[in-house]
């Protein structure tokens, strides 16, 4: 399977999205302005942040920057930002979105995300999407932790099909049901959280993989989502562990590796949420932009 950082998947409206690059979750502003430009700087061409993170003014500062440093364009970049669970609904997810971009400081993004399916909102907020990505402020729309019946809910009542599902996807929470629904309905999925928050990367049965290959654990994980098919934002602050989660792009692992590998599976989620608790309750979403002190 030949893979660069430079490869790229074909979203369901044609767009061409990478399939390797750089999350920002919990991420102050001056770190994700620096990590941004580490990134740009050694390859990477994909970065995804969100209203959440409460960091696209960093990204954007970083963007703008490391654009400028690498002679590139903002069309050489592909974006990724999510409607804040505090925004949603039509005319709130319109009229705050817009901020979004000037805090990003871009005039559009590649690729818009619903962040969480918000109960009696989500729907709506779905329209406010295509409502932007019509007017060309979003290249592609898709959602996040979104499960079976929720999907079902978008595909039915919406007029554009979701292009990307992201998730949390490792080798210990593989989602399995809901992948095989985005693969049978053209719905990229992309992983969040690639490695377990870190907490898979102690996972010992994974070491015999980084000996055999002369590879790091992290390394193995991401290169088994990128054979997969899986679109992986992996999330560092350090230089070179940004160098370090990009190369992995001159080894394979074996089909027999792949499928060990898949059998890992326990769907055992590293993050906050259970097994989709959240919907209809209040406390089950975060409704406060996080802030990480710069």
């Amino acid at each position: 399977m030949s893979l660069s950082i430079d490869s790229k998947v074909t979203l369901n409206n044609g767009v061409q999205m990478p399939q390797f690059g750089l999350g920002v979750w919990q991420t102050s502003n001056k770190n994700a302005s620096q990590s941004v430009q580490w990134a740009i700087a050694n390859g990477y061409r994909a970065i995804d942040t969100a209203k959440q993170y409460g960091n696209e003014s960093g990204v954007g500062d970083g963007l703008k920057r490391a654009i400028a440093d690498n002679n590139l364009n903002r069309e050489d970049i592909f974006l990724t930002t999510k409607i804040y669970d505090g925004d949603q609904g039509y005319d709130s997810a319109i009229e705050n979105f817009e901020g979004q971009l000037k805090a990003l400081q871009v005039d559009y993004v590649d690729l818009l995300l619903v962040h969480w399916p918000v109960t009696d909102k989500y729907l709506d907020t779905w329209r406010a999407l295509e409502t932007i990505y019509k007017e060309g402020k979003a290249r592609a729309i898709g959602i996040s932790n979104f499960d079976i019946i929720r999907m079902k809910d978008i595909l039915k009542h919406g007029s554009i099909k979701p292009a990307v599902n992201q998730m949390e996807f490792n080798p210990l929470c593989q989602e399995d049901d809901i992948k095989a629904f985005c693969d049978e309905n053209n719905i990229y999925l992309e992983a969040w959280s690639p490695l377990g928050s870190g907490s898979v990367l102690n996972d010992s049965r994974l070491q015999k993989f980084a000996d055999k290959y002369n590879k790091t654990v992290a390394q193995v994980i991401l290169r088994w989502d990128l054979q997969r098919g899986i679109i992986t934002i992996p999330k560092s602050i350090h230089e070179d562990r940004i160098k370090q989660n990009a190369d992995i792009f001159d080894f394979e692992l074996s089909d027999e590796d792949v499928q060990e590998i898949n059998n890992y599976n326990i769907e055992k989620r590293a993050i906050w949420y259970g097994d989709f608790y959240w919907y209809g309750n209040p406390e089950g979403y975060r409704d406060s932009v996080s802030h990480i002190e710069d």
